[in-house]
């Protein structure tokens, strides 16, 4: 197979440890991936840094959009709707067909709020969701939503099952994904209000291709992956949970042989590419965001996972 240019256009000031984390992960990205171009957006002297840390040869594949506009980790999720800023200049990037996808490390409401002002929903989606895949004992496990939506009503859950199931699919190659919603028992019954009415409504869903819903599973299930391939719940909920799961993996030395910890989940809902790391990215985890984005623009990732979704998301609306 031919090698694929990609273009990502990365947030320069995105993360708790910008401009200097993103640039060492982009910089690794760059020399591992010959066929990677960037489109740095951000301070045009941090960009410079950048240029001039590679060979000269290799300077044709960076392009800058300065900007100075930067979102802080605990501001308001509206700022990212800022034109000024770099999270919305690198999603207007990707809108305009300047860049293939967009990686940022900056605040989730912030870039999920550009993503969606820049690039659109698909239709019927009102709730875009993060995915991250989870390095389980029997296989890889997609976790949703892990913090693009605090929304718990059960037809945002039945809308996170939808995304999951194809992206699993599409994504992790799964012929037959088992979609499982998260609570604290596998009966029937158990959960507060949201996941009691949630579990009927999936029962009764028709999902991607063969996909199917197995019921109820609980926090270990995820670890494991032997119940479920997917597993769906709420943005608060996903967000502690894989936290508490990468740190049980940094407590026991690391995650399963084959996988690794999630630092980069990719954002499923709008009109194009987007991966969002790790608020606390280090220089390898942007690096592994970028990978990410990479491989899901040139397998036609997102484009195949709304295909696939086309007659079935009247759910969500």
């Amino acid at each position: 197979m031919e090698p694929v240019a990609v273009r990502i256009a990365v947030d320069l000031l995105g993360g708790d440890g910008a401009p200097a984390v993103v640039v060492d992960g982009a910089l690794r990205a760059f020399a591992a991936d010959p066929d990677l171009r960037l489109l740095l957006v951000g301070p045009a002297e941090v960009a410079d840094e950048f240029i001039a840390a590679i060979p000269a040869a290799d300077r044709h594949r960076v392009s800058v959009r300065a900007l100075w506009g930067a979102v802080g980790m605990a501001d308001p999720p509206q700022r990212g709707g800022r034109f000024d800023t770099t999270v919305r200049g690198a999603a207007l990037a990707v809108a305009e067909g300047a860049a293939d996808a967009l990686v940022s490390a900056g605040a989730t409401g912030a870039i999920v709020t550009a993503a969606v002002l820049s690039l659109g929903r698909w239709p019927g989606i009102r709730r875009p969701a993060l995915l991250a895949t989870i390095p389980a004992i029997a296989g890889p496990v997609t976790l949703l939503d892990v913090g693009g939506s605090l929304e718990a009503r059960p037809i945002t859950l039945a809308g996170h099952a939808l995304l999951g199931a194809a992206y699993a699919s599409v994504v992790h190659d799964i012929a037959r994904p088992r979609v499982g919603l998260l609570s604290i028992g596998t009966e029937p019954g158990k959960g507060d209000r949201a996941r009691r009415s949630t579990d009927p409504m999936l029962a009764d869903l028709k999902l991607c291709g063969d996909a199917h819903y197995v019921g109820l599973v609980e926090g270990y299930d995820v670890s494991s992956g032997e119940r479920a391939d997917v597993v769906v719940t709420d943005g608060f909920t996903g967000n502690v949970l894989l936290k508490g799961i990468e740190g049980a993996y940094a407590m026991a030395g690391g995650p399963p042989p084959g996988g690794a910890a999630p630092r980069a989940a990719a954002l499923l809902g709008v009109c194009g590419t987007v991966v969002i790391c790790h608020g606390g990215a280090t220089g390898d985890d942007i690096a592994s965001g970028l990978a990410l984005a990479a491989t899901l623009h040139r397998n036609h990732a997102i484009a195949r996972i709304a295909t696939a979704l086309a007659d079935l998301i009247e759910v969500t609306t």
